[in-house]
């Protein structure tokens, strides 16, 4: 069965997030056919919408998967329902639990359902700052080395508030 390495960002900012994003983590641990790789530190940042609404604390996880992607992507989505996600008209609006792929292997897709590699991904550095800290060699899907995106990203109002952790 092959097995890809995939990268999951995790978002919260109702509710206990850490808790949230911790749970999240063991949850899709315990997926068939899935096991955690790396888990990054976890980060706060100014949302990326509307202002009037909490800080978010953000991370990226990496999982080992033989599921395929919209396979993968319906389970995360059930994690975030279990965990009181509404999925709203407002985009980029509160919400308790965000799991997102952001990258599947070499796989690209664009589909009504899901986009890969994850779209937006390199003006996001909630995103990349996490995902740089566990895969530092990474050749993003353009070519180019992950420290180059996330040196074009803006840091202003990102901080580490965890270590980052290997499974």
């Amino acid at each position: 069965m092959h097995k890809e390495h995939v990268y999951i960002g995790l978002g919260s900012n109702l509710g206990d997030s850490g808790a949230l994003l911790e749970a999240a983590c063991s949850e899709m641990a315990m997926l068939d056919q899935t096991r955690l790789l790396a888990r990054s530190s976890v980060y706060g940042s100014s949302p990326m919408g509307p202002q009037d609404q909490p800080d978010y604390l953000n991370a990226v996880c990496l999982l080992e998967t033989s599921l395929e992607p919209l396979t993968l992507l319906h389970q995360l989505q059930r994690i975030e329902k279990e965990h009181g996600r509404e999925r709203k008209a407002e985009r980029w609006g509160p919400r308790t639990l965000d799991l997102d792929i952001l990258l599947y292997g070499n796989v690209e897709m664009n589909t009504e359902e899901l986009t890969l590699p994850h779209y937006g991904i390199a003006e996001r550095e909630f995103v990349m700052v996490p995902l740089f800290e566990i895969a530092p060699s990474m050749i993003m899907p353009d070519g180019n080395p992950i420290a180059l995106w996330v040196s074009r990203c803006n840091l202003d109002g990102l901080r580490r508030l965890t270590p980052s952790t290997q499974a």
